[in-house]
Order: structure tokens, then C-alpha cells, then sequence
């Protein structure tokens, strides 16, 4: 009896055993290649912040911008026309349409400027500058997503830095306009008038 009991109970233990592993692989399964765009998206929470709200300090927040530009921009790293220290290595390991995915979650989610200080009568300036060299591109004071260049309002004001570096350095593409923008802006204010356009960003809070 006792021998029957013992086969028994090695039995059970056998089909749990079974079981677990088939559980364990379907479960791996799922993550590896169903996994849903909030799952994708949550991958992008410790640098991003929550539902893409960044807190900083030098990457910018994701929530509520265009799908088109998130995609745009993930490919632009993935192939290393965009350089970064980090984000090309991201970007390879997503397929076309996880990021596509991720894309679509982060352009349904509410807009958050990012809450930080900033100086009151730089912001007046580079407000009128913004309208002066920004505004056609980058519409309703930098908030607006519907342009495909980006959300610039409410960023934060080191990532802002750290982009136009970037531009400025040819690390990243211009196009035609935004140059002629950004020469134009060089030209007559300097580097103060970027800051100033930093500054005016800053205040969309």
C-alpha cells in the first residue's frame, strides 16, 4: 500500500512538473512575441516615465506625440541615422510592428510638461521668437503632435539642449527648413536666442 501511495504521489508530481513547464513556455511564448502594446510600452517607463511622462532630466516625454514621429525616429535610431548612446541598441531590438505598436499607445496618452523652473523674461522672448522662426513647424507654441516634428512645448530643458547639440553637430539630420530656421535664429540672436526659445518651452506647464 504504502508503495502504491509513493507511485501515486510521484505521478502527481510528475503531471505538475508537466504542466509547470508547459505553462512556463507558453507564458514565454506570449512575452516574446504577443505581447501587447502596453507591455511594449512599459519597457520605455524607467527613462520615459509612467504612460511616457518623463521625469527627467534629459529625456523628453512621449505620451500624446504622433505615431508617424515615434516611428520615424525609432527607425532613424535602429539604423544609426540618428545617433545615441543608448537608444540605437533599444530600437534593433523591437520589430517594425512592435514599434508601431508602441507608437500608437504613446500617441493616445494625455501630454504631460514636464513641472520645472524657468526664467520669466527669457520665456517672454523666446516667445516672440517662437513665433518669429518656430511656429510653422512646430504649431500652437510647440504643443502641437499633428505637425510630425515633435512636441517641444512642456520639455525638458536639458533634453532640448542636448537635441539641438545634436542638430548642430550634424549627429542628426536638419531638414532644409529648419536649418534655414535655425541659421537665421543663430545669426541675428546666438546662442542666447536658443535659450530663450528653452526657456519659452519651459514655461508650457
Amino acid at each position: 500500500m504504502a508503495y502504491t501511495t509513493l507511485k501515486k504521489a510521484l505521478i502527481g508530481a510528475l503531471v505538475i512538473s508537466a504542466s509547470s513547464v508547459t505553462f512556463a513556455a507558453d507564458e514565454k511564448k506570449a512575452t516574446m512575441t504577443g505581447a501587447s502594446a502596453d507591455m511594449l510600452s512599459n519597457t520605455c517607463a524607467g527613462c520615459h516615465g509612467t504612460y511616457g511622462a518623463s521625469a527627467g532630466p534629459a529625456t523628453p516625454s512621449l505620451g500624446g506625440i504622433s505615431s508617424e514621429y515615434f516611428q520615424e525616429t525609432m527607425a532613424g535610431f535602429a539604423s544609426g541615422d540618428i545617433k545615441s548612446t543608448i537608444m540605437g541598441r533599444i530600437a534593433q531590438g523591437y520589430s517594425e510592428e512592435e514599434i508601431a505598436l508602441m507608437a500608437d499607445y504613446f500617441s493616445k496618452q494625455k501630454y504631460v510638461p514636464a513641472k520645472q523652473s524657468f526664467d520669466e523674461a527669457l520665456a517672454k522672448k523666446g516667445a516672440k521668437l517662437h513665433d518669429k522662426y518656430c511656429e510653422k513647424c512646430h504649431a500652437e507654441g510647440g504643443s502641437s503632435a499633428e505637425d510630425d516634428s515633435g512636441i517641444l512645448a512642456g520639455q525638458l530643458i536639458p533634453y532640448l539642449r542636448y537635441t539641438l547639440a545634436d542638430y548642430k553637430a550634424g549627429d542628426r539630420e536638419m531638414t532644409k527648413k529648419m536649418k534655414k530656421k535655425v541659421n537665421k535664429l543663430m545669426q541675428k540672436e546666438g546662442d542666447a536666442g536658443f535659450e530663450a526659445l528653452f526657456n519659452y518651452y519651459a514655461s508650457q506647464q
